[in-house]
C-alpha cells in the first residue's frame, strides 16, 4: 500500500493514520517527522532545512521533496507508506509523482478524509495529544479511559495552543484554499478516494479498508 492522506485540520487523520499503519504494516511518513529527524541527526538535509527554519522561512519545495525521497528509498519503505502532510502543493505532487516513477512504483491511493467546516472547528477545539508518544483523543468523540491520561503510555493529554477556535477556523480556510487544485490533480488521474470523516471513527475505518479492498 502506497498511500497519501488528505485531510483538514481536525479531520481525525491522526486517529485513521494509526489504523493505517497498523492496519497494513507500512511506515507513517510526515514531513515534519522528518524535518525533526534530520536535523536531529545532523545531515546534510537536516542542515540545510534547519537553515530556512531557523530564518522563520519555509523549507523551499525542491529541499522537501529531496528529504521525502530520502525517506521513501529507505528499507522500510519497500512494501509501502502512509504520507501525511505532503504533498501539500500541485508542485510537489508533480515532484512526488517522478520520485516514485524512478523508484519503480505507483501510488495506491489518496485518501481524503472530508468533514464539514463547522464540525471541523468543534473537533480541532477537543481534541488532545500525549505529549510522551504524540497519540491523538477527543474530550467527546475519542476520549481516554483516564481524563488527562495516555491510554497507551500514561502521558500527560495537553491541548494544543493553536487548537482554539479561531486559530483552527483560519487553518481550515488555509487549508481548504491550498488544498483543492491538488485534490483535483489527484481526482483526474482516478487515484482520489472520498472518505466520509463526519462518521463514527471506527466507521471511517472501516470505509478506509473497503475503499482499498475495492
Amino acid at each position: 500500500m502506497r498511500l497519501i492522506l488528505l485531510g483538514p485540520p481536525g479531520a481525525g487523520k491522526g486517529t485513521q493514520a494509526e489504523f493505517i499503519v497498523d492496519q497494513y504494516q507500512i511506515p507513517h511518513i510526515s514531513t515534519g517527522d522528518i524535518f525533526r529527524k534530520n536535523i536531529k541527526e545532523g545531515t546534510e538535509l537536516g542542515l540545510r532545512a534547519k537553515s530556512f527554519i531557523d530564518q522563520g522561512a519555509l523549507v523551499p519545495d525542491s529541499l522537501v521533496v529531496e528529504i521525502v525521497e530520502a525517506r521513501l528509498k529507505e528499507a522500510d519503505c519497500n512494501d509501502g507508506f502512509l504520507l501525511d502532510g505532503f504533498p501539500r502543493t500541485v508542485f510537489q505532487a508533480e515532484e512526488l509523482d517522478k520520485v516514485l516513477e524512478k523508484m519503480g512504483v505507483d501510488l495506491t491511493a489518496v485518501l481524503n478524509i472530508k468533514v464539514d467546516p463547522e464540525l471541523l472547528v468543534s473537533r480541532a477545539v477537543g481534541r488532545r495529544i500525549c505529549r510522551s508518544c504524540g497519540a491523538t483523543y477527543h474530550i467527546h468523540n475519542n476520549p481516554s479511559k483516564q481524563q488527562g491520561v495516555c491510554d497507551k503510555c500514561g502521558g500527560e493529554l495537553y491541548q494544543r495552543s493553536d487548537d482554539i477556535e479561531e486559530t483552527v477556523a483560519n487553518r481550515i480556510n488555509v487549508y481548504m484554499n491550498e488544498t483543492s487544485p491538488l485534490i483535483h490533480y489527484y481526482e483526474v488521474r482516478g487515484k482520489l478516494v472520498n472518505i466520509d470523516g463526519e462518521q463514527d471513527i471506527k466507521v471511517v475505518s472501516s470505509d478506509i479498508v473497503n475503499a482499498l479492498r475495492g
